[in-house]
């Protein structure tokens, strides 16, 4: 059964989460992208709070901006210090008793930029990092200064930083959004996953404002370069930052128009013990197309 709570921090965010088995036992956390909401990982905290697939505490936060969570409005609020900050703090909070670590981390798209962040700047905190399709720095940074097919794929960043992308996201009940959605391999046919149930979900999250998420792209300077801004063109990141040391599973759909897979080559020149698994014919949205498939490859590297 999927329960809600707040998760007041102390330095003044409060976090809405989705919660699924008992409080005490090892926590497994998951990280959401955009334009997504905890909801996303239903199914994989009921999955995983089941005794027999390790009866697991597990977690869903909404990241701030999103949903009922604190939502600052300036941008530098939603730099990747501060969303690691949050992820920190909650992990303290939800660890008590366990050693102050998680058994994993796991994320997806925005999630995982905050993941693999915290996996080189605080490693302490989990045992194993679980990544699904959400590029590495490191890797991601090189293809945007060099490979321009990822920055055709990107461009859609330099629209969401516009000072009017909320509005125009909002238009028409979310026709935008949809389409993030649904494009594809069928273009603008709906997957079978976006059911009336779900697409109600979404619109929740919506509703609640989007001016979080478009804020962690105007934070980010990892975006394809404009006539008006260098943006990545202009960054340059120490390897020590890069650097990922704990048992890393990174799981990626072959299909990603936005993230294309030669995100995945090299990967293992920062993460050291790597365990790479890819998935051909799915999208970006796998979270929800394969969410079985997703919970197996996990539930084989918890058991690594």
């Amino acid at each position: 059964m999927i329960e809600t709570c707040e998760r007041p921090l102390p330095h003044g965010i409060t976090l809405s989460c989705r919660a699924a088995g008992e409080a005490g036992r090892p926590v497994l956390l998951f990280l959401h992208g955009f334009p997504e909401g905890a909801f996303v990982w239903d199914f994989h905290l009921a999955y995983f709070s089941r005794p027999e697939h390790g009866g697991y505490r597990c977690i869903a936060p909404n990241l701030r901006g999103f949903e009922r969570s604190s939502a600052p409005t300036e941008v530098s609020a939603y730099r990747p210090k501060h969303l690691v900050q949050d992820i920190a703090a909650l992990i303290a909070i939800e660890t008590q008793g366990q050693g102050g670590h998680l058994a994993a981390l796991v994320a997806h798209d925005w999630g995982g930029a905050v993941a693999w962040n915290l996996a080189n700047q605080l490693p302490e905190l989990t045992q194993k990092l679980v990544i699904i399709n959400s590029p590495h720095p490191g890797t991601f940074l090189r293809e945007l200064q060099h490979n321009p097919a990822q920055q055709a794929a990107s461009a859609y960043m330099n629209f969401l930083i516009r000072p009017d992308a909320e509005e125009l996201l909002a238009q028409d009940d979310y026709r935008r959004l949809w389409e993030f959605l649904t494009h594809g391999k069928n273009g603008l046919e709906a997957p079978a996953w976006l059911t009336p149930e779900v697409r109600d979900q979404y619109r929740e999250v919506w509703r609640a404002g989007l001016r979080g998420g478009c804020n962690l792209y105007r934070a980010s300077p990892l975006r394809p370069a404009s006539a008006q801004d260098p943006a990545a063109a202009a960054v340059s990141i120490p390897k020590e930052l890069l650097t990922v040391t704990l048992p890393t599973l990174v799981i990626w759909a072959l299909d990603d128009i936005a993230l294309p897979p030669g995100l995945i080559e090299g990967l293992d020149q920062y993460v050291r013990q790597l365990t790479l698994r890819t998935v051909p014919g799915a999208s970006h949205w796998i979270v929800h197309e394969q969410a079985q498939h997703i919970a197996d490859l996990i539930d084989s590297f918890l058991h690594q």
